[in-house]
C-alpha cells in the first residue's frame, strides 16, 4: 500500500495554490491523474519520485519515504519514471539503453519482446520513430521491476492508432509486473481504458476520486450523449442559428434558438447533450 499525505506551495500560470493531497493507493493499483494545467499533477509525481521536496509523509509498503526526518533519495526509492520526451541516452542502442539501468539479458529481451522492438536492439534512437522512442522509454522504467510506475503524459505527442497500441502495451507491462502504476493523462478514452481508479486534481486538491466510469461520465438525468466542445463558428440563417462546433477531433453542426444562443459567443466552451436514444454505429 502507499499513503500519501503532502502539502506543498506551487506558483502557476494560474496563481498561487496549496498542493494538499492525501491518498491511498493499493498494491496493483492502476491510477490515472487528471485535471486542468497547473492543478499540480506532474508536481505530485515529481515529488512521489524524490525529484521534488514537499512537506508531510509518503509510506511505500510500510517503508517511509518522506517525512520530517527522512528523504530518501531517488535512486532509493524502486520507482520507475517515464516522462514526455523520452528521455533516452542517443550513443547508446536500443539494448544499450537497458541495460545501462541493469544487466539484465533475459529480462531486457522478455520486455523489447513484449512491446515489439526486440529486433530492433542494435539501432540508436535517433533512427527509431516516436513510438518506438517511447516504447523503449516505457522497457526502460520496468528494468528495475518498479514498485511504482509513474508517467507522466507518456503518449500525448502520438497519433491516436499508435497512441491506442501503446496504451495495450503498457497495459500488459502493468499486469506482467503487477506494479502499481499512476499516470497523468486528458484523454478519457485512455484513462477508461486503462486506469481501475481516477483522481480528478483542481487547484491543489482531489476534487474526485473514483471508478473511471463515476468521475468520467458527463450525462446527467435522462441524456444520452454529453460531450465538450468549442464553438468555432455561428451561422445565421433565416429564423434559426448554427453554430459550427470542435468535439474531439470532429467538427458538427448544431442547430441553436435564439434562447439557447443567449450568453454563447465563438469561443465559448460548451457540453453538447441529446436524450433522443437512437445511435447509428457504422
Amino acid at each position: 500500500m502507499i499513503k500519501i499525505d503532502i502539502q506543498k506551495s506551487l506558483h502557476g500560470q494560474i496563481g498561487d495554490i496549496n498542493l494538499d493531497v492525501n491518498l491511498q493507493i493499493q498494491k496493483g493499483d492502476f491510477i490515472a491523474l487528471t485535471g486542468k494545467s497547473g492543478s499540480g499533477k506532474t508536481t505530485l509525481l515529481r515529488i512521489l519520485a524524490g525529484l521534488e521536496s514537499a512537506n508531510g509523509n509518503i509510506e511505500v509498503n510500510s517503508v517511509t519515504w518522506l517525512d520530517d526526518k527522512t528523504n530518501l533519495a531517488v535512486q532509493k526509492r524502486d520507482i520507475g519514471f517515464v516522462f514526455q520526451d523520452y528521455a533516452l541516452f542517443e550513443n547508446m542502442s536500443v539494448l544499450q539503453n537497458l541495460l545501462y539501468v541493469k544487466k539484465d539479458k533475459d529480462l531486457a529481451f522478455k520486455l523489447l519482446e513484449l512491446c515489439d522492438l526486440k529486433n530492433l536492439i542494435n539501432r540508436y534512437p535517433n533512427s527509431l520513430s516516436g513510438g518506438q522512442k517511447q516504447r523503449l522509454s516505457i522497457c526502460r522504467a520496468m528494468m528495475n521491476k518498479p514498485k511504482l510506475l509513474l508517467l507522466d503524459e507518456p503518449l500525448s505527442a502520438l497519433d491516436p492508432k499508435m497512441r491506442n497500441s501503446l496504451q495495450d502495451e503498457i497495459l500488459s507491462l502493468h499486469k506482467e509486473f503487477n506494479t502499481t502504476t499512476i499516470m497523468v493523462s486528458h484523454e478519457p478514452r485512455e484513462i477508461y481504458k486503462l486506469s481501475n481508479r481516477v483522481i480528478l486534481l483542481e487547484n491543489g486538491e482531489v476534487l474526485n476520486d473514483g471508478k473511471p466510469k463515476d468521475v468520467l461520465l458527463k450525462t446527467q438525468g435522462s441524456q444520452k450523449f454529453s460531450f465538450e466542445g468549442e464553438i468555432l463558428d455561428i451561422i445565421k440563417i433565416d429564423v434559426v442559428n448554427i453554430a459550427i462546433i470542435s468535439i474531439g477531433q470532429q467538427l458538427v453542426e448544431v442547430v441553436l434558438s435564439n434562447q439557447e444562443l443567449q450568453g454563447l459567443k465563438i469561443g465559448s466552451k460548451i457540453n453538447v447533450g441529446t436524450k433522443a436514444f437512437a445511435p447509428v454505429v457504422k
